[in-house]
């Protein structure tokens, strides 16, 4: 039996929550995500730094009603990375269930 894939990059629990909303959306306005995940603006950006180096996610700066917003998207590398992480999660399931 191979091993599960798991990234570790997605691994964190915020990163994996963050890479799933961003898998149903085009964009997400970085205090959305920030709200949704219960998170400081230092944290989320700390993981959208690991997120953005390893190529998962891009971020775009523009003017909302005056003001500066950051949105949030996912790269076609990222989403790649969460299938093959969820398969992974998927495999250590199917192991646990037997």
């Amino acid at each position: 039996m191979s091993k599960p894939e798991l990234d570790p990059v997605i691994h964190a629990p915020a990163r994996l929550q963050l890479a799933a909303m961003l898998a149903s959306v085009d964009e997400m306005e970085f205090a959305t995500a920030r709200e949704t995940l219960d998170v400081s603006d230092s944290v989320l950006s700390k993981h959208l730094s690991q997120m953005q180096e390893a190529g998962y996610v891009r971020l775009r700066k523009a003017a909302l009603d005056g003001r500066q917003r950051t949105w949030l998207a996912l790269t076609a590398k990222g989403r790649a990375a969460l299938d093959r992480h969820l398969r992974g999660l998927e495999a250590i399931l199917a192991i646990a269930r037997r």
